[in-house]
Formats: structure tokens, sequence, C-alpha cells
């Protein structure tokens, strides 16, 4: 405990004070008593005080119900939070498949009183989710915060958040003579040239087989790829060809083609359909991998994986635009409330959920980026950011009335960006292994099918 405790510090505490609304003690107490409380009326310590509840929580860390994970575990964060709220129980129950399990639990409804929220069109999370407060309000307490808004209300709260960039051996890269991290899409392939070359490592590591570990390249095509935080959610929808090459090593077009050209030119695993999502761990802290394309929140998995963590580096993805470095950033899972659980369980959901946000450690602990608004303590694995001066890039949301093109748009056509869309990543990495197709091709047809639906969906082109 000696990590969560360091990260509770007295600064972290006048943050999340000074972060309150200004009603007075007594509505808070009122509010506790008489009605569903939202996230700014909780003073944690105070606040519900008096609620003696059983909730439970479902999550996708199968891993931190482990007595054997190297972090801090559910346990752990449990018995802390007790400490303040001895008479709020937490139950907790992960699921391996999340994505799809807790959709089929959410519309079945037997899923209890947390849980992190699953892709779901936004119209409908008031259907199944209390408001934790007005997106003017929320913005004041977290970052993040438009990621589940809808209709001006903020549905979700990210456990922590995440930047988009690569992991990779230091140890590697210093036996493939490779001095400065490459921040160009032509440096990368370079890059992993060496590692084939001059070390036994497995250039980049693709994890094929684990499927969601594809669809993640998808969070790229934003801050990474173009530097505009308007990208995703408004120009990409009203962009003609979105998947052509601009000429320049950037957007969707040069995301993609790292993983076509490390593919084509055999710099990934001999076999790719039988990657091991867990065994990569230990292999990447051993130097057995150079690289895998991931979001910072593997970083601290993969130093607690073997005896090297000091090994193991974080690095932007390798895109300049001109001359200078993003990096997409946003959360991971999001908490959500069920709106259908007792009145006594929301509050207690509530306190519980504000607490593990602003006291409890855990995105320092996974290395992620604080979601408390003025909490500015990054963990060691942005180190290399920093001194490249990385600029992180939060997507915007949507203009009225377009919150639900996107997915119209992912729906119609089947690319399912940002939402499973694991199989189109899979299939660059089968056309670019077997020579059946060429990237150009692969492109073309993604482009179509985007034309597609926004003829569908009446879009007007502006780019």
């Amino acid at each position: 405990m000696k990590k969560l405790l360091k990260v509770i510090s007295v600064a972290a505490a006048i943050t999340a004070m000074l972060s309150l609304t200004s009603c007075s003690k007594k509505e808070q107490t009122k509010a506790s008593s008489t009605g569903v409380l939202n996230y700014s009326q909780v003073e944690l310590g105070k606040t519900g005080s008096d609620i003696s509840a059983t909730i439970k929580l479902l999550t996708h860390r199968t891993d931190m119900l482990q007595d054997s994970y190297t972090g801090v575990t559910f346990a752990k964060y449990l018995a802390e939070f007790n400490k303040l709220y001895p008479n709020i129980k937490v139950e907790i129950e992960g699921i391996t498949d999340y994505a799809s399990i807790a959709l089929l639990r959410l519309q079945g409804g037997d899923w209890g009183d947390i849980m992190m929220i699953p892709a779901i069109d936004k119209k409908e999370l008031s259907n199944y989710f209390i408001s934790f407060g007005d997106l003017k309000t929320m913005e004041k307490q977290i970052k993040f915060a438009t990621n589940w808004e809808y209709d001006n209300q903020v549905y979700g709260i990210p456990s922590t958040g995440n930047a988009q960039g690569v992991l990779y051996n230091k140890k590697v890269f210093k036996q493939a003579g490779i001095t400065k991290l490459p921040k160009t899409t032509d440096e990368f392939i370079e890059a992993l040239k060496l590692i084939k070359e001059k070390t036994n490592a497995i250039p980049l590591y693709t994890n094929y087989a684990a499927g969601w570990t594809m669809g993640a390249w998808d969070a790229y095509l934003g801050g990474s790829a173009t530097g505009d935080a308007d990208y995703m959610n408004n120009v990409l929808l009203h962009t003609k060809n979105p998947f052509k090459n601009y000429g320049d090593g950037t957007h969707a077009y040069a995301v993609y083609k790292v993983l076509y050209d490390a593919a084509a030119n055999k710099l990934i695993e001999d076999d790719y359909t039988t990657t091991d999502w867990e065994g990569c761990k230990g292999m990447i802290n051993r130097g057995e991998i150079g690289t895998m394309v991931l979001g910072s929140w593997a970083f601290t998995q993969m130093q607690g994986a073997g005896p090297n963590p000091d090994d193991i580096g974080y690095m932007s993805f390798p895109i300049t635009i001109k001359g200078k470095q993003y990096a997409s950033a946003g959360p991971d899972y999001c908490f959500g409330i069920n709106a259908k659980a007792s009145e006594n369980n929301r509050n207690a959901a509530m306190i519980f959920v504000k607490w593990f946000t602003e006291k409890s450690g855990f995105a320092y602990n996974e290395g992620g980026i604080p979601i408390a608004a003025g909490d500015n303590n990054y963990p060691a694995a942005y180190a290399a950011f920093s001194e490249n001066n990385v600029e992180f890039v939060s997507d915007n949301p949507a203009v009225a009335g377009e919150s639900d093109l996107f997915n119209a748009l992912n729906s119609e056509s089947e690319l399912n960006i940002n939402a499973g869309g694991n199989l189109k990543v899979q299939q660059i990495i089968e056309h670019a292994a077997n020579g059946t197709k060429s990237f150009d091709a692969i492109m073309d047809e993604w482009n179509a099918a985007w034309s597609k639906a926004q003829s569908s969906e009446g879009v007007e082109i502006k780019y």
C-alpha cells in the first residue's frame, strides 16, 4: 500500500475540497437523506456517513481481483475506502470478454449498481444510468467530461485517462542501435528493421489473436494523427475519403500503413494467429518484444510482468505534424450508476465513484492520466512525452444536433471505428502477410464504405 498511500497527497485533498460546489453542509445532509446525490454534492468523509449499503460493481479488470496482481488489487482499494465508509460494502464481479458480455448484461438489467459503460448510443444513456451532473459543472470536477455526455448531462466518469502511444523495450532499442525515438512512420519502420537485424526480439508484436487489441489502432486517428481536437467528432464526419493518402505521413492512412508495412516486411510475429495477450506482457519485459501499439494503460502491466520494469518505455505514436508531435488522450472505461438501483444504493455508488476518482490513486497507480480536475500528478509512463514536448489532444464533442452521427456512420459503414472494429484491422495484417490485397486497395474500400454511409445519412461534405 505504500504506492497507493503516496499519491493521496495533501495537495490532492485541497484540490478536491476546492472543486466542491457552494452547496452548504446543511443542503448536503438533506440531499443524503431525502434524494439522489449528484457528484458535486458529495463531500467525502461527511456526505453519506449515515448510509449503509451493499453495492455491486461490474468491471473489465479481472486481473485486479487476483492476489497475484502485481499492482494494487481491488481488495486493497476497498480496504482503504472502508476506512472512510465502513458501512458501504462493494462487491466486484469481473468479466473477461467485457465489451460484448457487459452489453448483454446491461440490456438484460442484471448487472448491479455500478458498471464500466460499454459501447452504447449516447441517446440511450438516460435509460440505463443516472446523471452525475450537468456538463458545465462536471467540467470543473473531472477531465474528459464530454465522453459520456448527452443533452448537457454527464452519465460517465472515467476510471482513468489514457494517452495513445507505443510501448517499447529500452534495452532492445539500445541493442538495435536506436539512439533516438522515431518521430515519423518511416523512422519507425526503419527502427523495426534494425530490431529484426540486430536482436532476437519480435520487432512489433500485433496481438492479432486477442482481437480487441486490433481495434486499439483506431484510437490514434484523432489527435495523434492530425493534432486536431475537432477531427474525430466533427471533421471526420464531413470529410470525403478520410482514408486517402494525405502525402505528408499524417491522418488515418499513415496510422494503419504502419501495421500493413510491418506485416508485409515480416516485422511481426512468425505466426500472428497464435499471439498470447497475457504471455506478451512477460515477453516485452524480458526483451523478447521490441514494440507494441497500445494505450498508456498497458505500461504498468508490462512493467509488473517480469524482473525488468525499468526496461519498459512509452513513446508517442510516430507521426509528426508541422514539426510537432501530438498524442490522443481520453478516458478509459467510465463508471456509470444504475438508474434502476434503489435510492440508497445510488447514493452509495455516487460516493464510491467520487472516492475512487479523487482519493484512491488508481489513475496514478495504473500509469494513467489523473481524472480529478486540477490533479496533474502524472506517472513515469509519460516521461518521454514531456521530454519531447508532445501535446495531449482530447477530442471535442460533436456540434449540436450531431451527437448521434458518428455512431450512425460507424454502423452504416460497418467500420466501427473506436467501437469494436477489430476485424477490419485484423484484415490489414492478413492481407499484408499473405500478399492478397494492397494497402491502397484496402483504404479505397474503407473510403467507399464511409462515403456510402455519408450519402445515406445525408451528410454535408465540407472537407
